[in-house]
């Protein structure tokens, strides 16, 4: 199984970033997909998960600012990151948990979100 986060990088207060998560060697579609993050010195902490049908949670810091959203097309998941804070810099983690097993469950290698102030 292998979750390939990409699409970090440096970026000014209030601009924007559009994470992906590519995966292979699942089943995609029968997977809930969700996006964490880890800042220095801190637990990691979740921002938002999407359900194979497209129902979306998100976290109270993260809402109305972020989007998650999946092609199951094309075995891939997104977060759309607008009105980024220097408080949303972390490094950024991609998961994927069975919808038939919670117990199973994967977690990309992580990709670097860096806001200056």
């Amino acid at each position: 199984v292998q979750l390939q986060a990409s699409g970090g990088g440096l970026v000014q207060a209030g601009g924007s970033l559009r994470l992906s998560c590519a995966a292979s060697g699942i089943i995609f579609s029968d997977n809930f997909m969700g996006w964490y993050r880890q800042a220095p010195g801190k637990q990691r902490e979740f921002v938002a998960t999407i359900t194979r049908g497209g129902s979306t949670n998100y976290s109270d810091s993260v809402k109305g600012r972020f989007t998650i959203s999946r092609d199951n097309a094309k075995n891939t998941v997104y977060l759309q990151m607008n009105s980024l804070k220097p408080e949303d810099t972390a490094v950024y983690y991609c998961n994927a948990r069975s919808t038939y097993n919670p117990k199973i469950y994967y977690w990309g290698q992580g990709t670097q979100v860096t806001v200056s102030s």
